[in-house]
C-alpha cells in the first residue's frame, strides 16, 4: 500500500510463511514454521500502540498508523479474524495482502466485519501470464476471490510485480483491473531475492523501466486509481522542486523512515523485501529498535549511500528501493543495502 503523506507509519506483519502458491518471483526466505501465537500478538500490539502514542505526545505529530497484514497467505491462519479484530481495536487502519484464492463469500464478509479497510490481491497479468508466474488455475481462483471481496463492500487493489515476464502486457493488466471493477491498480518491481533470485535476468533495465513508467502515467485511468510504493516510479510521476533537496528523509522508500516489518517468528526487518534483521518483537522494544538500530540509522544517513543514490538531489524524497539495491548487489557478492538502485533512470 502506498504511503499517503510524510507522517504515515505502517507495520507490515507477516503472520505466516505458509502459502497455497509457489510463485516464481516470491521474495520470501523460509525461516521455519515458528509463528507468533495470538496471546503474543496481543502483547506486541499493546507495545506498538503505546510506542506510537508516546511518539504523538513527544513530537506533537498526529500519526496516521496502519497495518498491512499478510503472509505467506494470511488466510491460512485459523485465527486470522481474531487477529484482525485485535489489530483494529487501537484504531489502526487494517489492510490485508493476499492472493485472493481463499476469499470465498463468507470469508469476504467476515473480513469486512473484522475491520479490514482494504484488500490487495496480486494479479500478474491475464490468465496465461498470471498462471505461468503463480501456478495453473490460480488466475481464475484469484479473480473469483476479487469478486467476492468487492461484493462484500471492501476496497480492492490489484497489484502486479513488474518484470520482463509481464511488463509489455501492462495495458492488458490495466484493462483487466478495470473490467474486474477494483478501485486501484498498483505495481512494484521484481526483487531478485528468495525464489526471485532465480529469475534475476528478468529484471527490467533502467531504460525499460523508464519507458514503462512513462506509459503507465500517461494512461487515462478514469475512476481506476493507479498507485505505487516504488520511489523511483513516484519520482518519475511528479515534478521535481528545489525544496525537495536535502539530507533529511521526507518521503520515498519507507525502510527506516515510515514503516517496519514483523515476520511470523517476531523478527523485525526494515522492509520485508530487505532481509536484514534488526531485532525481534518478542524480546525487543519497538521504540528502542526504531531509535537505536544501526541499520535504521544508516538508512537515514545520506552520507553513507553509495553511487548515484548518494549523490542524488532527490535523495530525501526517494533514496531508491533499498530492497532491490540489497538483493541486486548480493547477486555478485555481499549484499549492500546502501548501494545504488540499479534500475534508477532519474538523473
Amino acid at each position: 500500500m502506498p504511503i499517503k503523506h510524510n507522517f504515515d507509519f505502517f507495520i507490515q506483519w507477516h503472520l505466516t510463511e505458509r502459502c497455497n502458491l509457489r510463485c516464481r518471483h516470491c521474495y520470501q526466505s523460509k525461516r521455519g514454521n515458528d509463528e507468533m501465537a495470538l496471546p503474543e500478538i496481543k502483547e506486541a500490539l499493546c507495545e506498538i500502540a503505546e510506542t506510537i502514542n508516546i511518539w504523538k505526545e513527544l513530537y506533537g505529530i498526529d500519526f496516521s498508523s496502519s497495518f498491512n497484514i499478510t503472509g505467506g497467505e494470511p488466510l491460512l491462519r485459523d485465527d486470522i479474524f481474531e487477529i484482525l479484530k485485535e489489530v483494529s481495536k487501537p484504531g489502526f487502519e487494517v489492510f490485508l495482502l493476499t492472493n485472493g484464492i481463499l476469499a470465498d463469500k463468507d470469508t469476504a464478509f467476515r473480513l469486512r466485519e473484522a475491520g479490514v479497510k482494504g484488500v490487495q490481491v496480486s494479479i500478474e497479468g491475464t490468465d496465461e501470464i498470471h498462471d505461468s508466474v503463480r501456478g495453473k488455475g490460480s488466475f481464475s481462483a484469484s479473480a473469483k476471490g476479487i469478486g467476492n471481496l468487492l461484493n462484500a463492500g471492501l476496497e480492492v487493489t490489484v497489484n502486479a510485480t513488474l518484470s520482463e515476464l509481464n511488463a509489455r502486457h501492462f495495458m492488458e493488466i490495466f484493462r483487466l483491473a478495470a473490467c474486474l471493477g477494483v478501485h486501484k491498480l498498483g505495481f512494484s518491481r521484481l526483487v531478485p531475492s528468495g525464489r526471485g533470485r532465480d529469475i534475476a535476468e528478468k529484471m527490467l533495465s533502467a531504460e525499460s523501466a523508464a519507458e514503462l513508467y512513462k506509459k503507465i502515467f500517461s494512461i487515462e485511468s478514469g475512476s481506476l486509481e493507479i498507485v505505487t510504493g516504488d520511489p523511483v516510479a513516484s519520482q518519475s510521476r511528479k515534478k521535481f522542486e528545489a525544496s525537495q533537496i536535502g539530507d533529511i528523509p521526507s518521503g520515498g522508500c519507507a525502510a527506516g523512515i515510515s514503516g517496519i516489518t514483523i515476520l511470523p517468528d517476531g523478527t523485525l526487518l526494515p522492509c520485508r523485501r530487505l532481509d536484514v534483521p534488526i531485532g525481534n518483537i518478542r524480546r525487543d522494544s519497538l521504540r528502542e529498535v526504531w531509535a537505536g538500530s544501526e541499520v535504521l540509522q544508516a538508512l537515514r544517513d545520506k552520507k553513507l549511500y553509495k553511487g548515484r543514490c548518494g549523490n542524488c538531489e532527490r535523495w530525501s524524497d526517494c533514496r531508491g528501493c533499498r530492497a532491490i539495491a540489497f538483493a541486486y548487489s548480493g547477486l555478485s557478492g555481499t549484499g549492500d543495502f546502501l548501494a545504488e538502485d540499479p534500475q534508477c533512470f532519474i538523473f
